[in-house]
Formats: C-alpha cells, sequence, structure tokens
C-alpha cells in the first residue's frame, strides 16, 4: 500500500511539474505567444508551507483547471538571477499574478487553501487587461 501512495505521489507530482515553465523569461515570451498572464511563484527550498501550498493547493483539480489559463513558473527565492527580475519579496510562498510585460495585476504572500486561492485566481481574472 505505501508503494501504491508513494507512487501515486511521484506521479501527481511529475504531472504538476509539467505544467510549470523553468524561468521567468520563457515565462514572459509564451504569455506573449499565448495571450496569457502569467503566475510566478516564489519559494524557498526549506519552506514547510511553499510545500503545503505546492502538494494541497497547486494539486487540486479545480485550480490546475483554473491556471491552464496562465503560464505558471516557480522560482527559488534563493535564485538571485530571477529574483532580480522581480519586485522585493517579503515571506515566501509569495505568489505574483502579472501581465506578459511583468506589471504585477496581484501579488499573494503565504499559504492558502484551495478556495482562498480559487478566489485570488477569480479577483485577478476580473481585472482588466
Amino acid at each position: 500500500m505505501k508503494k501504491l501512495l508513494l507512487s501515486i505521489f511521484i506521479l501527481s507530482s511529475t504531472l504538476l511539474a509539467a505544467d510549470w515553465v523553468k524561468d521567468i523569461d520563457t515565462a514572459l515570451e509564451l504569455a506573449k505567444k499565448e495571450h496569457k498572464n502569467v503566475m510566478v511563484m516564489v519559494e524557498s527550498e526549506h519552506c514547510r508551507w511553499c510545500k503545503k501550498m505546492k502538494s494541497q493547493t497547486l494539486t487540486n483539480d479545480a485550480v490546475k483547471k483554473r491556471l491552464k489559463n496562465f503560464i505558471v513558473v516557480k522560482v527559488m527565492r534563493e535564485d538571485g538571477n530571477a529574483m532580480a527580475k522581480l519586485p522585493p519579496v517579503e515571506g515566501v510562498p509569495t505568489i505574483f499574478f502579472m501581465k506578459d510585460n511583468k506589471a504585477i495585476i496581484e501579488e499573494v504572500v503565504g499559504y492558502f487553501n484551495v478556495e482562498d486561492f480559487i478566489s485570488y485566481i477569480n479577483d485577478v481574472e476580473k481585472k482588466p487587461n
């Protein structure tokens, strides 16, 4: 049973990772081509709230479905080059919703459950482009 659960967890993590772009520049280029906004998640390797956000909120089917409207990218807070392309970050996880020209639409800091995170996505999608 443990092996089955581990296999399911690894597969779901792999499926989630497949949708994420590797860097901000690529995400912005894709956003321009696909006429989408960008969602950047700034995380840290040892952040338990980042891990909880990824494992409980971002793996939820309803959230994944809603994020298909965005180009999504994860950035490690320790990556100085990537962080230089973003506004200052006070804590992790920080999520920036931005336009393809890097204009910030919305910024949220901390862990959010599925319902609250979908509420933020709704707010972002209601804002004019």
